[in-house]
Parts: C-alpha cells; structure tokens; sequence
C-alpha cells in the first residue's frame, strides 16, 4: 500500500508493507542521494531493529552510524538532542548527509527535531516501529521536544523525506503499547472517518484482532492525517482537529510525570472529558461521550485518571501552544466523522476540567 502526501514544497510517500524491513536500503537509496546516514534510535528498538536496518542501508551503499538514548517519553528533551549533535559531529556528518529515525513516537519527535536543526537541516526518513507513530506522529512534519514545564513546548516543522511502514514490527510491541495507539486511531475515526469507526466497531478489541486487521488500521489513519495535512501543513485551520483529546491529555502526561501515562492512553481520557463537558453544554450530541468510552473500553484503554488535579492540570493547558492570550482552542466531534473548532476563553477550560 502507498499513500502520496502531496505537499507542493516537499512531496512524499507512505509504504506500508509488511515484512519489507529487510528491504529498506533500496527504499532509502531511491530517495536520498548521500554518503552518510545516522540511525537515531531508543536502547530498545536498537536492540530488536537497528541490525536488519543498518546492513539493509549498508548492502545499498550507505555508510551507517547508530545513535542510541534510553528509551522513554524522559529522554525526549535537550540534552539528548544536543548529545546528538556531537554525536552527528563527532562522525562528520554534513548537510548533504542524512538521518533515519527508528522507533516510536519519541524517537521520531526528536531525530526530526535533530534533523531540522543541524546544520540548518539534513535529509531524514522515518521508520516508526509503534502503532502510535505508524499511524500518527511520523506523518506531517511536526518534531519536539519536552521541557520540564510542558510537553512539544521547543519544536519545528520539518517534513521527513519518506515514512516507511512495515506492520510486522508491531509483534514485537507489549500489549500496553500496542493498546495505546488504539487512542490515536479510535481519535481518526471520530473526527473524519467513519468507514474507519465501522472497522474497529466489528473488532473484539483484543490484541490479535488488532494485529490481524491492522494493515486497515494503519492505512485509514495515515490517510486522514494526510488529507489535513496536505490542506492545512502549518496548522492554521483544520490541522487542529487532530488534537481532538490532546489539549487535556498532554496536561495529564506532564502532571502525572513523562512517561507515567502513555500519549495514546492520555488522548482517550482526553478525548472522553473534554466529550462529557462539550455534551452537557449542548456542542456534542447526547450519547456521542458513552459512544466514546464503549470503544476505548473495549481496547483496554483508560478512559479516567487518578488522581484528577484540577489546579495542576489547569496549571499545564495554561503552556499548552494551542492557547493564545487568553483564550484556547479546543476541539469537538459535532457528529461520528467530523470535527470543529471551539475556541473559549482560557478561564472556562476549568469548566471542561471538572468531573
């Protein structure tokens, strides 16, 4: 399966193929014309992938070094950015070389970060190995780091040169991690895609079934993100809508500490909060919250968090990017499939926090 992201200023493809790990060096040599690649990656991906990915780019002619930080939503902040710097300079790489990020949504969020970055910008393609990134955070050029006050909060957009996407690597994913991206993916069906809605509806919920249909999965999603991309790259308009459930699920992921709550987990508490509010205020249809906590529920996600702090979460959506003065976007399900902007004043987001 291909889809075209079909930006005008850099154009790029998706694959998703299962079994076609082995055959990315041909994939990366028929886009980057270079010397050089770093492979930027976690302990823990290194230790499943980074050796059937490195002689793949080797046996293509490329010379490879392999970057590696402890694996975790903690190491996504500057001091591993700049530990990759050295490490890029240390091993001479220049701008006509490149980077290939290996690994989950942190490992895609900072190598596109480095890449944007040194040297003013490099090359880099992206080889997400999470269900969250395959079908999420490697699309649509969006690249961060956390900061002890906010998640994302120092980032750029930098578009990657290609994605590359082999399903198979999600055997190696834990059940929770596997779940978690079942956030991310329940979140496409309820703002554009209800052909997608319908796919998840027949599942089970179960990890294998998730596997089993999961090369849909994967292409449903990617293609709702490309689609808002393509119109709205820099997000001015309706690239908000994907933030459906992020704007509280980031505040909950820093308050409760990086990493203590999975992105994907926190964006279904997210997306079934700011839901219960918008429906009791009228934005939301009757029933569209229940409709919302059934199908987390029957991934196995979670759809409450303990302890809810008011005041501290509060305190987090106030750093959020998507305030501006003293008022914040926030985003709604109008109806299963579509999405809307509900700008309010910051003060009222109290209101979207209570229980």
């Amino acid at each position: 399966m291909k889809l075209h992201v079909d930006l005008a200023t850099n154009p790029y493809d998706i694959m998703i193929e299962r079994g076609s790990l082995t055959s990315v060096g041909d994939w990366a040599r028929s886009i980057l014309n270079c010397q050089k690649i770093a492979i930027i990656t976690d302990d823990h991906v290194a230790s499943l992938y980074a050796e059937t990915v490195q002689q793949s780019l080797e046996t293509a002619g490329f010379e490879i070094f392999v970057f590696e930080f402890l694996e975790g939503e903690a190491s996504k902040n500057l001091t591993t950015v700049n530990n990759a710097y050295d490490f890029l300079l240390e091993n001479g790489l220049t701008r006509g070389d490149g980077i290939v990020a290996l690994g989950g949504g942190v490992v895609g969020d900072l190598a596109g970060f480095v890449a944007s970055t040194y040297m003013r910008g490099i090359p880099f393609l992206q080889i997400p190995t999470s269900l969250t990134a395959q079908v999420d955070s490697s699309i649509g050029g969006k690249t961060g780091v956390n900061t002890p006050r906010a998640k994302n909060s120092v980032g750029t957009f930098a578009q990657p040169k290609g994605v590359f996407i082999d399903p198979d690597v999600l055997k190696t994913l834990g059940k929770r991690e596997l779940i978690e991206g079942m956030g991310e993916v329940i979140k496409y069906g309820l703002i554009d895609d209800v052909d997608l809605w319908e796919i998840l509806e027949t599942l089970d919920g179960s990890p294998e079934s998730i596997l089993e249909h999961v090369e849909d999965i994967i292409y449903h999603s990617c293609n709702v993100k490309r689609k808002i991309v393509v119109e709205d790259e820099f997000e001015g308009g309706i690239r908000m809508y994907l933030n459906f459930g992020h704007t509280i699920g980031h505040a909950i992921e820093q308050t409760a500490g990086y990493g203590k709550v999975m992105h994907g987990e926190a964006v279904a508490i997210g997306m079934v909060q700011i839901s219960r509010v918008a429906e009791k205020k009228g934005l939301m249809p009757a029933g569209m919250t229940d409709k919302i906590i059934n199908m987390c529920a029957k991934f196995g996600l979670p759809t409450d968090h303990k302890p809810w702090l008011v005041n501290d979460l509060y305190a987090a959506l106030t750093h959020d990017k998507k305030a501006s003065g003293n008022t914040i976007k926030t985003v709604i399900v109008p109806k299963l499939g579509s999405a809307a902007i509900n700008q309010i004043p910051l003060e009222e987001m109290k209101e979207y926090l209570e229980k």
